[in-house]
């Protein structure tokens, strides 16, 4: 009777001790995200707008009037002349701490992150997707600043480079962990965060791949005689020609549309005109690849270096610094034909042939 009561009295307790492992286990669940937030993410549903979000780890809706954000994005030009001032960077890959210090030391903006550049335009050439953590605060910078500058004049252009297409076209080898949480959270894709029933994903499908200013072409990549004997020199035409595609996912695309964004010789892909990377071309190659563009410079992002460098004459400027390390960065400016090296503490210095 003894042993009896003894094993009644222990099975309540083993119960209890249960009950609470299984209450913890839940309770560690829910917290197991409370660390993450991230957005806004602004969708079109109907007749209004919905954003979308998470606040440390909780994920929240919030319906808005459709005139908050305009929802009509205009395509820009190809082609602008006469301009005196221009800067441009490429390849910053979600760090958003780091292209501020760039920015801010550089006088682009101001110190509430607004734009200080007057009538210059700044040009971003590809790649603001992928790898780091800041991908979403960088694409709403920029969309603002994009706003900003055009009523004071100025320009900002964001040209899509090879990871904003693998985003867009579901290739999300390269996200940052962040963005899988986000993903996981909300329910949605992680491209479909940016597709056209979005703020973001129909402002990014209005940019440009390839533009000129004054007489520098701007592309991610580069320009290959190969892509223009395939593509010709209408900048405008090649532009409508890689927005065509921009949603169709790699494993689906004909040859030559893979050839158009995934192929080594594309806008988007290129490295020829870097050593390290690809072939050594010559001079006189650059030479005819210009003169077919009816242009004296091309600068290209892609091609990691230490800094910003002038190749060929400064025919060529690489201008992916490797912000994407978080370290450091430059920017490329052009301020009356003459060429400069804005480096991440605002001072500048001339780049020499």
């Amino acid at each position: 009777m003894k042993n009896l009561f003894l094993i009644l009295l222990c099975i309540p307790i083993f119960s209890i001790g249960q009950n609470e492992n299984t209450k913890n286990q839940s309770k560690n669940k829910e917290n197991k995200f409370s660390f993450h937030s991230d957005g806004p993410y602004i969708f079109f549903e109907k007749n209004k707008l919905v954003e979308k979000g998470i606040i440390n780890g909780e994920v929240y809706l919030k319906d808005l009037d459709l005139n908050v954000y305009d929802s009509t994005y205009n395509i820009q030009r190809s082609n602008y002349r006469n301009i005196d001032n221009i800067a441009a960077l490429s390849d910053i890959h979600g760090q958003y701490d780091l292209l501020i210090e760039l920015l801010t030391n550089n006088k682009i903006i101001n110190n509430d992150l607004n734009w200080d550049f007057g009538e210059g335009h700044l040009v971003i050439v590809g790649d603001i997707f992928d790898r780091g953590s800041k991908v979403n605060e960088v694409l709403w910078l920029i969309y603002k600043l994009e706003i900003q500058a055009r009523k004071m004049g100025g320009r900002v252009h964001f040209l899509l480079g090879n990871h904003d297409y693998m985003v867009l076209q579901r290739d999300l080898r390269y996200i940052n962990s962040r963005y899988r949480i986000s993903s996981y959270l909300l329910g949605i894709p992680y491209n479909e965060l940016y597709s056209n029933k979005t703020i973001l994903g129909r402002w990014i499908r209005s940019k440009s791949t390839i533009i000129k200013i004054n007489d520098i072409i701007f592309t991610h990549g580069g320009v290959s005689n190969e892509f223009l004997t395939n593509y010709g020199t209408d900048l405008k035409k090649i532009n409508d020609i890689m927005r065509e595609k921009i949603d169709i996912s790699a494993d689906k695309m004909k040859d030559d549309e893979y050839n158009l964004y995934y192929g080594i010789k594309s806008l988007i892909w290129y490295r020829d005109y870097f050593k390290e990377y690809g072939e050594n071309l010559t001079n006189s190659d650059v030479t005819k690849i210009l003169k077919q563009l009816n242009s004296k410079h091309i600068v290209v992002g892609h091609s990691s270096n230490e800094e910003i460098v002038g190749l060929y004459n400064n025919k060529i400027f690489g201008v992916d610094s490797s912000i994407k390390l978080g370290k450091y960065g430059e920017l490329l400016f052009v301020i009356n034909d003459r060429f400069y090296r804005g480096k991440l503490d605002g001072q500048l210095s001339e780049i020499s042939k």
